[in-house]
């Protein structure tokens, strides 16, 4: 017996012109300055404080009035507005079936770039904590806003890890179930057996087979899959698909061959007079 193989959010700040003075209450003040709010939006739809203000350079332009006098409108823009997020950076994280069907807890050590309070780039190493969940599957992305390297006039960017699922040396994952080869004698395919069948995390099942075994037999064991949902609560687990394998002697001897035929003939015989 062989077991094988991311809503733009503004903020107008409004101005209230002081109470005109007598003397001046003829005169028609400016329109109110319009300031663009420091918030924009990251990649993950929420909002994000931009770095604190600067001086902001002032540009004009040319209105008119109901009157068709011209005038001149300050407007002031903010720097932080044009800031712009960098691509992200990509990495994979190595999960075994053992890691997605029970779940566990990985450490990533990263080093990347940041910006010093004076200023300059440096390198800044940190560690990640990343729960993997059971029913993960291979592709599945876990994403860390702002994890990734700082450059000046930019948002930090963020880090994305993808779920990469290594083969197993027994197991094969189909969806939420799991396939195992069994390869069992050809004595014991036609006459019946009982096999020990291991499960992922170690343990083993012991099964009986009282039907013959047929090369493409398949024999189902309920629950012994992946994860794939919950239901009230309950880990609901796919199956574990057993496929047989039937091994063949390479020669027989003239008496075998004699044996073989015979109980094939009286197997065939007693088929016909059991149909007729």
């Amino acid at each position: 017996l062989h077991i094988s193989s991311p809503k733009l959010l503004s903020r107008t700040t409004s101005w209230i012109s002081p109470i005109p003075s007598p003397n001046l209450s003829t005169i028609n003040p400016l329109p109110p300055p319009v300031i663009i709010s420091d918030f924009q939006e990251n990649l993950s739809g929420g909002s994000a404080p931009s770095s604190p203000q600067t001086p902001r350079k002032q540009q004009t332009f040319l209105s008119k009035t109901a009157s068709g006098r011209n005038m001149t409108t300050p407007i002031f823009f903010s720097q932080s507005a044009a800031r712009r997020k960098p691509p992200p950076v990509e990495r994979k994280l190595e999960c075994t079936l053992e890691d997605l069907c029970f779940g566990c807890v990985k450490k990533i050590d990263i080093t990347r770039d940041a910006i010093s309070c004076s200023g300059l780039i440096v390198q800044e190493e940190d560690t990640l904590m990343i729960k993997v969940k059971p029913g993960w599957k291979n592709g599945t992305k876990i994403v860390f806003e702002g994890k990734g390297d700082e450059r000046p006039g930019s948002l930090p960017a963020d880090i994305i890890f993808a779920v990469d699922e290594k083969i197993h040396p027994l197991f094969e994952r189909k969806e939420d179930d799991l396939e195992v080869g069994v390869e069992v004698p050809l004595v014991q395919a036609l006459t019946g057996c009982t096999i020990s069948v291991p499960l992922l995390g170690g343990e083993e099942l012991e099964i009986c087979i009282d039907e013959i075994i047929y090369p493409g037999y398949e024999k189902i064991i309920l629950g012994q899959g992946m994860p794939k949902n919950k239901e009230e609560g309950l880990m609901v687990r796919g199956d574990l698909r057993l496929k047989f394998m039937v091994e063949f002697p390479e020669e027989l001897t003239d008496c075998q061959r004699d044996e073989v035929v015979s109980i094939l003939r009286d197997q065939w015989v007693v088929a016909q007079l059991a149909s007729a």
